[in-house]
């Protein structure tokens, strides 16, 4: 076995390479080969030759464990079938191997568990980038640096952790030697003192070694990003000019405007002239400059002329004379809205609860579940509670009556325009509760009713019923006191589409005031959940709203804005104009639907340039000032842990005696869910959904045996083969209780329609015709 003296190992970056014997068997004993450790894979040849196209064998560091045998050997083992005993030229030789071998093998145990840790959460979550962009490229350069930076200091670690290991070692070496007596024992001693402070300094030249190249690697990058942070402020530095240029030409702009319109009503005083002479002649140069705002709106708003106020009242400048009434109404509305009989008040009134148990912090992996529901519909989809909100659908359509008093304003106005604005306003307030809530609230069952009597509170009575389950769909009927009635039917359809939830609600409001007849119908936008797989979840609404006044054609139409991170408006706003039968503008609604909305009275308008983009023409028009017509209510103490409700929410789950035994407060799973027993609610929800489908299988066996029946009957009856109702018969024939299907006569929609009967049932306490769903 004796061998020339073998070159030392040569460390070449993340490689090390030399001459080690192997054990290879009894006859043969340890043969010399080249070993070669890279990216945590120790392989070995015969010859330096056989590097290019034969592999002898490899061993993974990651699971592998070293030990030392003696002075020069030392054996690695993954545990399995892969063992290789192998020894060094000499003990210092055999130090270095270890060295680097327990370096590699950390940082291919580090990498796995990176690896293992990543695994699909991180793959879905990366936004794809766009051809021709260079943000990607650069984000991932930088994550790049990061990694390497990263992997660097973990050298270091390492490093140092065998530095402490060795210098102890070096350390009872020198007690040893101190402790001993000049012998002939001395001589080794003082060789293994020498051999060991020779592996202390491999060592440590090692570790100097990696903080050369971290130094070296960090400032080549500190210079290119003190480049791009360069870049970026003077950027921010162009950007803040630009933006103080174009609020200059704002100014300019609004005082030339103003001039304009000055002008314009003195020649209206001159000439005396009707309301619409005015605004044909507004076509000065001043107007185009509004074409070259990005994303420019549909209209513009500039205050009104102070002559305006004068004029209104003695109808110089020929405006309708309703303005005038509207506007002293919506001033007094307040103060006639505290005129409530006194009666009212002696009324004890039941004390609601403002608390309800606080949301457990459970984790979930969201991806494992949602990842298989991309393209499905949501209310097919199995979902645990953890995504929910201890409230059902019912109760959450219940929730637009946060701000009913709205409507009691709207019933009292003397003017349909007037009238309409409340209307409007009240639509917009019933996405306000929606801003914090991204719990999923219950799918309701099929004939899951939900009442809400708040007469004696607010005048109103309130009862939704699941009339429908696929698709699912539910009808809501109010009736007031204080003279109007609501009612709708909400169909959702929601898609999933990886990165967001979008939900549709599909149906028509309807709201009818008694003392006026007016009749107004209008349908809800699309709200978005951003970020459901990762990040933070946020709420978002977009779209556009219809308000029509079907009695006498008035018209509001609402724009909701959708969030853009490059736009300088507002978040979540929503503008909107009110008009009458003859597209003349009456108001301006403006706001937040998460905050406020407000009422502007126009006084004139005029049409702008033209859009460069579109050649659609942009109205500017000149209003009093902006008066608040709605205020979101401040959320309860405490209510980011009670999943963001708000102070009629916190009653909606309450128990009450006499409902009936299908309202949703008597369901299980939601009870469960509030009280904080989640693992119960997934197995009672479970048992719940699997009770609803063997119902509606036997409920579809019915129909089939019935169709069967008369069709076998009716075979001779020519009507029965010429009748498209009879062949477009449901699979299904659930009726609900408390609504009828029938057509809308305001919409021609096949809607459900309350027919009465509910509220004299819970006086007489009668809910026999109820079924058993819980």
């Amino acid at each position: 076995m004796s061998e020339p003296k073998t070159p030392t190992p040569t460390p070449a970056g993340d490689t090390y390479k030399g001459w080690v014997f192997k054990w290879t068997n009894y006859i043969k004993g340890y043969q010399r080969r080249w070993f070669v450790l890279s990216n945590g894979l120790l392989s070995y040849y015969r010859t330096q030759a056989e590097m290019g196209h034969t592999c002898r064998g490899t061993i993974n560091l990651a699971t592998a464990t070293i030990t030392v045998d003696d002075a020069c050997n030392f054996v690695i083992s993954n545990g399995g079938a892969q063992t290789y005993h192998l020894k060094a030229s000499c003990e210092v030789e055999r130090q270095r191997w270890i060295t680097a071998l327990e370096l590699a093998k950390a940082k291919a145990a580090r990498m796995q568990a990176e690896s293992d840790d990543s695994g699909d959460d991180f793959s879905p979550s990366s936004p794809p980038v766009a051809p021709g962009q260079g943000g990607g490229s650069q984000n991932s350069e930088v994550q790049s640096a990061l990694r390497t930076l990263g992997s660097k200091v973990e050298d270091l670690s390492t490093c140092n952790d065998l530095i402490s290991k060795h210098g102890s070692a070096l350390q009872r070496s020198l007690s040893e030697l101190d402790s001993l007596r000049l012998t002939g024992e001395a001589g080794d001693k003082i060789r293994q003192v020498t051999e060991r402070a020779t592996l202390f300094r491999i060592t440590s030249n090692a570790m100097i070694n990696a903080c050369r190249d971290f130094l070296a690697l960090a400032q080549a990058h500190s210079k290119r990003w003190q480049k791009a942070l360069q870049a970026e402020r003077e950027q921010r530095v162009r950007l803040e000019e630009t933006l103080e240029q174009l609020a200059k030409q704002h100014n300019h702009l609004e005082r030339a405007f103003r001039g304009a319109a000055q002008a314009n009503a003195t020649t209206d005083n001159k000439s005396a002239a009707g309301p619409g002479k005015g605004e044909a002649s507004d076509e000065d140069d001043d107007n185009e400059f509004f074409d070259a705002m990005e994303e420019a709106p549909e209209f513009i708003t500039v205050p009104a002329d102070p002559q305006f106020h004068k004029r209104s009242s003695s109808n110089i400048s020929g405006f309708n004379n309703e303005m005038c009434p509207d506007d002293q109404s919506l001033n007094e509305e307040p103060l006639a809205m505290n005129q409530e009989s006194p009666s009212q008040e002696l009324v004890p009134l039941k004390k609601r609860r403002m608390r309800i148990p606080d949301k457990p912090n459970y984790s979930l992996n969201l991806w494992s579940i949602m990842k298989n529901c991309i393209g499905k519909e949501l209310s097919k989809i199995p979902m645990p509670v953890n995504f929910n909100e201890p409230i059902s659908m019912l109760q959450r359509l219940s929730e637009d009556l946060e701000y009913h008093e709205l409507l009691d304003k709207a019933a009292k106005c003397q003017s349909s325009l007037e009238q309409m604005c409340y209307v409007a306003a009240f639509s917009v307030s019933s996405y306000s509760t929606t801003v914090h809530r991204t719990g999923k609230p219950f799918n309701p069952l099929l004939g899951e009713t939900f009442e809400l009597d708040r007469r004696r509170e607010s005048g109103y009575r309130s009862l939704c019923e699941q009339v429908s389950h696929h698709p699912p769909a539910a009808a809501h009927h109010v009736i007031s006191d204080r003279g109007w009635t609501l009612r709708q039917e909400i169909t959702v359809a929601s898609k999933f589409r990886g990165k967001y939830l979008s939900i549709m609600p599909l149906g028509t409001i309807h709201a009818i005031f008694e003392k006026s007849n007016n009749h107004y119908t209008w349908k809800k936008v699309t709200t978005t959940v951003h970020n459901i797989i990762v990040g933070k979840l946020w709420i978002d609404q977009s779209g556009e709203i219809d308000i029509v006044n079907h009695t006498t054609g008035d018209r509001c139409h609402l724009k909701f804005a959708p969030y853009s991170y490059f736009s300088r408006d507002v978040a979540r706003k929503v503008t909107g104009v009110v008009m009458d039968k003859d597209g003349k503008a009456h108001y301006v609604l403006s706001g937040t639907w998460d905050e406020k909305m407000e009422f502007s009275r126009v006084m004139q308008s005029s049409r702008g340039g033209e859009n460069g983009t579109e050649g659609k023409q942009k109205t500017v028009y000149q209003t009093l000032k902006a008066r608040e017509v709605w205020k979101r209510n401040p959320l309860p103490d405490g209510a980011e842990m009670m999943y963001y409700f708000t102070a009629l929410a916190l009653t909606l789950n309450e128990l009450e005696e006499g409902v009936a035994r299908t309202d949703s407060r008597r369901r299980p799973d939601q009870r469960l869910m509030e009280d904080g027993r989640w693992e119960e609610a997934n197995a009672e929800k479970q048992r719940l959904e699997e009770k609803q489908r063997s119902v509606r299988r036997e409920r579809e066996r019915e129909a089939a045996s019935q169709r069967t029946s008369s069709q076998s009957e009716e075979a001779v009856d020519e009507d029965s083969l010429i009748d498209p109702s009879l062949k477009s018969a449901p699979h299904d024939n659930y009726q609900a209780l408390w609504f009828e299907r029938c057509e809308d006569r305001i919409t021609g929609e096949q809607v459900h329609i309350y027919k009465g009967g509910y509220w004299e049932a819970k006086e007489r306490g009668s809910w026999e015709d109820c079924p058993d769903i819980f």
